[in-house]
């Protein structure tokens, strides 16, 4: 077995790009490898900001040898009166590479026809590959690409070098004008070489050794937290580690050296929410904390490279850190000097989006639908909001945007907003709300922790939403420039999270009557409203399908009305756990066939029937057990016991299914046919509130 590797050099590529580009490379050689029929044991790929490498281990060195009988023309045809073969004859051997007289014959059902025995594969591994790099290299997507020289090959940054060895073998070919060869570069300071690579098998020693370069992402990333969390402890803190930044700072370096400053610890007066996005944005840096949360003087940075005079480095830091730092200084002290009445003024100057207004208007728009909201049954059965207090959050809720903190730092629009809310006398309801409006950013960041801030959240997005449906601007399957879809998952989560019993049809079409009658819509209020809640319940069933729950139940839950999102919610958690026990799929089908019965037949169905028409035992039974169920069922359905609902159903069965066994529904007399569509229809209507059981193909 064979190993190969390849390394594509390049200038320095942005870190986002990093995860994706391994990704992408693994997966276009498997598949040519697949395409190919040649079997590996092992393949991986890793990336630095200079170099993508893949690793294939155990390849098969050459397409397996198999022998083919492949038929051609009738016996028949293939041959004259006198035994030489005819043009068909000839024809199908030109084409399969083999001698007239190599032809076999070959007994089928249809007859006897001529055929050809063929070897096929036994194609180098090398050569495969040398025929197909190239293209699998130009076709590696990347959310940006650019050309340079005189070449209009595109590729995310310039391409310096290729290492493409089989074992100890180079595999030749070209890509952009870099030939491929055995030539590697290094660290840029640290080991630029060029080096060597004997072989295949020598690559990581000579990367890590010579070339200094540290090629794999988890050990970078485990250089840099234990590291860090050394220099951490001997300072008395710990590493506020986020993350998405230490993802990012893995693909910004090679050799990864973390590096522990500090700052005046006068900068500390500044909100810790200023201080980690000015380090985090600026110098991709982490704050430290002490035992208790409160941030320290110090941060912690990673360097690329083992510097010869490390403190030189640590002054370089702490030099551009501070600027930073006084520059958010300089903005925190200038926004305390203003006021939320001076800020509320000049939003009356900042567009909102296009022909909606300003972002004052949003805000007079979030006062008042905040305000019904906070007075509405379905928000005040679940939690209590002064009304007084909605008002204020939704009127202010902007005022930041034009705050000089935020202008310099857009992430901490909303954060910035409470805390000046609270300094300067803000109801502090409202400012915590203000402060969490923009939750949750994403489908797993957290919904608001306040009810006050929940219902800020749901009001602005619902007011960009339906804003922009009545515009026009609806989200296709390939754009969605204002966020539509976050905005419409954002208040599914909150209603669910958070208990809500609040109907979405009649929220939305309040946030659309809020607007400027002045504006020109393109949509009717009416088609807006409607097209909104088709991709309001669209994002709802995404929700649940990307959590992995089964597509027909999420169809058949959501089918019986999805306005109510928390009961909606409920339900299809009752139908999951009853869709575990046994003897569901069967429930399932005959509850399905009520369902597709009324469809076809409904027109003629009565919302009612009468017992006097009953004939059979089986309808009568039937009758029984449905009167039985009604006023429990009704009494559960008011206290959202669901799983209690789905169970009674199937309490409900034996009678449906003795009913379609022994009655004939369709029968001859046109009442009693009316009065047995009736009682399927009565069944009907408390089904249909559970669940739209034609939807479950079982």
């Amino acid at each position: 077995m064979s190993h190969f590797v390849l390394e594509i050099g390049t200038e320095e590529l942005p870190a986002r790009f990093l995860k994706s580009l391994e990704s992408e490379l693994c997966g276009r050689f498997e598949d040519l490898f697949k395409e190919s029929g040649l079997s590996y044991e092992q393949i991986n790929a890793d990336c630095t900001p200079r170099r993508a490498v893949l690793h294939v281990r155990g390849l098969l060195p050459a397409t397996p040898v198999r022998e083919e009988i492949v038929l051609g023309p009738a016996l028949r045809a293939a041959y004259d009166a006198d035994g030489n073969p005819t043009k068909a004859a000839l024809g199908f051997a030109r084409g399969q590479g083999v001698d007239p007289s190599a032809l076999l014959r070959q007994e089928t059902p249809k007859g006897v026809y001529v055929a050809a025995r063929k070897q096929t594969g036994g194609q180098g591994a090398s050569s495969i590959i040398a025929a197909a790099a190239p293209g699998l290299i130009a076709s590696l997507p990347f959310a940006k690409r650019m050309h340079w020289g005189l070449d209009r090959f595109l590729f995310a940054r310039p391409l310096r070098w290729i290492v493409a060895l089989m074992d100890g073998d180079v595999v030749p070919f070209t890509v952009a004008g870099v030939a491929s060869g055995r030539m590697t570069t290094g660290h840029r300071v640290m080991g630029r070489g060029p080096f060597s690579v004997p072989d295949a098998d020598s690559f990581d020693a000579v990367l890590a050794e010579r070339c200094r370069v540290v090629l794999s992402s988890e050990d970078r990333r485990s250089i840099i937290t234990g590291a860090g969390d050394k220099l951490a402890a001997a300072a008395g803190g710990r590493v506020l580690w986020k993350d998405s930044l230490l993802s990012e700072v893995c693909g910004l370096c090679e050799h990864p050296v973390p590096v522990l400053g500090g700052f005046d610890p006068s900068f500390l007066e500044l909100p810790p929410e200023v201080l980690l996005t000015s380090m985090e944005t600026h110098q991709k840096s982490f704050g430290v904390a002490d035992g208790s949360g409160k941030l320290l003087p110090c941060f912690l940075t990673v360097s690329n490279l083992e510097s010869q005079e490390p403190e030189l480095v640590k002054k370089g830091w702490e030099r551009v850190l501070r600027a930073r730092l006084e520059d958010a200084r300089f903005y925190w002290k200038t926004d305390l000097k203003a006021s939320f009445e001076v800020w509320q003024e000049k939003l009356d100057h900042v567009i909102f989006l296009g022909p909606l207004g300003s972002m004052g208007d949003k805000c007079r728009r979030l006062s008042l639908l905040c305000q019904w909201l906070a007075g509405h049954p379905g928000i005040t059965a679940a939690c209590h909001v002064e009304p007084g207090a909605a008002a204020v959050a939704g009127r202010n809720a902007k005022a930041d945007l034009v705050s000089q903190m935020v202008g310099e730092f857009d992430t901490l629009q909303g954060i910035m907003g409470g805390i000046y809310g609270r300094l300067m006398g803000l109801d502090p309801a409202a400012a915590g709300a203000i402060a969490e409006q923009y939750l949750p950013a994403g489908p797993d960041s957290p919904v608001p922790s306040t009810d006050l801030g929940a219902l800020l959240s749901m009001a602005d997005k619902a007011d960009t939403l339906a804003g922009c449906f009545e515009l026009g601007n609806i989200p296709t399957g390939a754009a969605d420039p204002f966020a539509l879809r976050r905005c419409a998952l954002g208040i599914a989560r909150i209603i669910m999270e958070k208990g809500y019993r609040l109907p979405v049809g009649e929220f939305f079409a309040k946030a659309q009557s809020l607007y400027s009658q002045d504006i020109r819509w393109k949509l009717d209020k009416e088609t807006a409203l409607a097209k909104l809640l088709e991709f309001f319940e669209g994002r709802v069933k995404h929700y649940f399908l990307t959590r992995g729950t089964d597509t027909l139940l999420v169809e058949a839950a959501l089918g019986a009305g999805c306005q109510d999102v928390w009961a909606a919610s409920r339900r299809l958690s009752a139908l999951e756990e009853e869709s575990r026990r046994p003897g569901f799929a069967e429930a399932a089908q005959t509850f399905k066939r009520v369902s597709n019965i009324l469809r076809k037949q409904g027109a003629e169905a009565p919302d009612a029937y009468s017992r006097d028409l009953l004939r059979e035992e089986p309808e009568v039974a039937l009758a029984d057990a449905m009167e039985d169920m009604a006023a429990r069922f009704d009494a559960l359905w008011a206290e959202d016991r669901f799983a209690e609902l789905f169970a009674m159903l199937g309490g409900v069965r034996p009678a449906v299914d003795a009913f379609f066994d022994g009655v004939m529904v369709m029968d001859n007399d046109p009442k009693v046919r009316a009065n047995r569509l009736g009682m399927l229809r009565v069944l009907l209507s408390r089904m249909e509130k559970l669940a739209d059981f034609s939807a479950l193909q079982m």
